[in-house]
């Protein structure tokens, strides 16, 4: 009998470890990176700031860009909306997600149109438990002339 329980609690253990290891999946990290950019977009810089890793980096066609530059630029946007498609999720290993997706906007910066259809890509990372992004970019699209 102690053999049977030792092999029922041995079965146990390793169902919960697995479960505990298994990667996210596309839906939970989507579900994270539009509240990251809900929290961008609603201008809550201390929610923001909470989420991205400290060593946060961004890369756009104005420049690469420091966590602390990215909570600024914050203030000189104006998001209104944005809406995922495309959204597809690689992990390159347990810890590490990749997303890749476009997003529509309707915004400005600093007064000026940005809305449009912007391709993007971010990486995040698990650290002692829990997901932060450690990389982000985007750029408009751009249809191909005829």
């Amino acid at each position: 009998m102690k053999k049977y329980i030792t092999y029922a609690m041995t079965a146990l253990f390793a169902t919960i470890a697995i479960s505990i290891a298994a990667p996210p999946d596309k839906d939970a990290m989507m579900t994270r990176e539009k509240a990251a950019w809900q929290a961008f977009k609603d201008k809550k810089s201390d929610e923001f700031t909470k989420l991205l890793s400290p060593n946060f980096r961004a890369v756009y066609t104005d420049g690469i860009q420091t966590k602390q530059q990215e909570i600024d630029s914050m203030k000189k946007w104006d998001l209104r909306s944005f809406d995922f498609s495309d959204f597809n999720l690689v992990m390159t290993d347990a810890d590490t997600a990749l997303m890749t997706y476009q997003v529509k906007i309707e915004g400005t910066v600093e007064g000026k149109d940005a809305s449009g259809t912007y391709n993007a890509a971010s990486i995040w990372q698990m650290k002692k438990g829990e997901w932060h992004p450690i990389f982000h970019t985007n750029m408009k699209e751009e249809k191909p002339s005829s």
